[in-house]
């Protein structure tokens, strides 16, 4: 049986998604106009539509078109980003690796995955390109990279753990 998060689970989101958000605004030193509010959004496992559920990944990136609705011509479209918490993923997971604590490795994912909106919107790297494994692998790599750079100098209780498990990719 899949399991959600439960209510203190979903708190601890909520907790993390805000400090990811803190956290990747003063590492890219992001003024209030150029913040990612509005183009992208946080949801997870039980609120996803069947095709944004995956296998494998704690997390993923989709990219949506956004138009006002007082517009429709294609000049007003903007790019809409879900990051897709796949909690069934993360709870087996925490639940079979006793030394990873829930709450760092939400922070951790969730940095990850708001590095890679940034990256997007930025024109840093390709959404169109993220199925391309070679490239894929790359950004990954250069993912993980600045995650690390982002949270290493903060005081997180339990993040060591979890560089840990992610230290290959650095």
């Amino acid at each position: 049986m899949t399991r959600f998060f439960n209510e203190g689970e979903l708190e601890q989101v909520a907790t993390a998604s805000l400090r990811a958000e803190e956290m990747v605004y003063n590492y890219f030193k992001l003024s209030s106009s150029q913040w990612l509010k509005n183009r992208y959004d946080i949801k997870t496992a039980r609120d996803l539509a069947p095709h944004e559920r995956v296998e494998g990944p704690f997390a993923q990136v989709l990219k949506y078109e956004g138009r006002r609705q007082d517009f429709s011509l294609g000049s007003s479209a903007f790019s809409l980003y879900h990051i897709c918490i796949q909690d069934p993923a993360i709870v087996s997971f925490v639940a079979k690796t006793p030394k990873i604590c829930l709450a760092p490795f939400l922070l951790y994912i969730l940095i990850h995955e708001l590095v890679h909106v940034v990256r997007f919107l930025r024109f840093e790297h390709r959404y169109e390109n993220a199925c391309e494994a070679e490239v894929t692998l790359e950004e990954e790599k250069k993912v993980h990279g600045i995650t690390y750079d982002i949270i290493a100098p903060k005081a997180v209780s339990g993040i060591s753990q979890v560089f840990e498990f992610y230290e290959k990719w650095y």
